[in-house]
């Protein structure tokens, strides 16, 4: 699809704070007089909500890597149809708290090596990148104990461990060089604040090239 709006995707470990930063980014294009929506994966739509709850809650080994891919694919698809380019067929800029990117992270790199099947589902049924990425680096540590400090119910795979975020830094990193023009590298352990500023330069950067 050529779209005439742009996509933005927020990627990083949990507890880098993106989605933070991708709620402060939409405010502050809303108020420079863009048209934005703000959205999130796994989610974003009635039935990818009801997918994502399905997914996050409860027993970190209730699926196997190959049904979450199954699950997050059919997420997303939903997600796309419903939300995402409709709205940049309007011209809007969509902001999404992460992307396939994810997936090729967490389904792809995390409990086995799933990244040709998850290439191979992207390219089937999704078939677009974000225009832009930003990932916001974070230490494994910090990101995991931010994460768990949310206390909230959505701990599927803060849930398990250290390690894992480890592993996800490493991958993200590497998916960065991967997909190097559209992706920015932002310093996570930077007040919100200059997080914040950093992104906002690196968009306008973007929009205005």
């Amino acid at each position: 699809m050529s779209a005439k709006g742009h996509f933005i995707s927020f990627e990083g470990i949990d507890g880098s704070g993106k989605s933070t930063q991708a709620r402060m980014l939409a405010d502050d294009l809303r108020a420079a007089g863009h048209e934005v929506i703000l959205t999130r994966e796994p989610g974003g739509s009635a039935g990818a909500e009801e997918i994502r709850a399905l997914v996050l809650q409860g027993d970190p080994d209730r699926w196997s890597a190959e049904t979450e891919l199954l699950l997050f694919t059919a997420a997303r698809r939903d997600h796309l149809e419903r939300v995402i380019n409709p709205a940049l067929a309007e011209g809007r800029i969509v902001i999404c708290d992460r992307f396939a990117d994810s997936t090729r992270m967490y389904q792809g790199l995390s409990r086995g090596d799933l990244r040709g099947k998850v290439d191979a589902l992207h390219d089937l049924m999704i078939g677009r990148e974000p225009d832009l990425t930003i990932l916001i680096d974070m230490d494994p540590g910090q990101g995991l104990s931010r994460a768990k400090g949310r206390q909230g119910h959505e701990e599927r795979f803060e849930d398990f461990g250290t390690d894992l975020q480890t592993k996800m830094r490493a991958g993200f990193l590497a998916l960065a060089e991967e997909f190097a023009p559209r992706y920015r590298i932002i310093d996570g352990a930077a007040s919100m604040n200059s997080v914040a500023e950093q992104v906002r330069n690196t968009v306008q950067a973007y929009l205005n090239p």
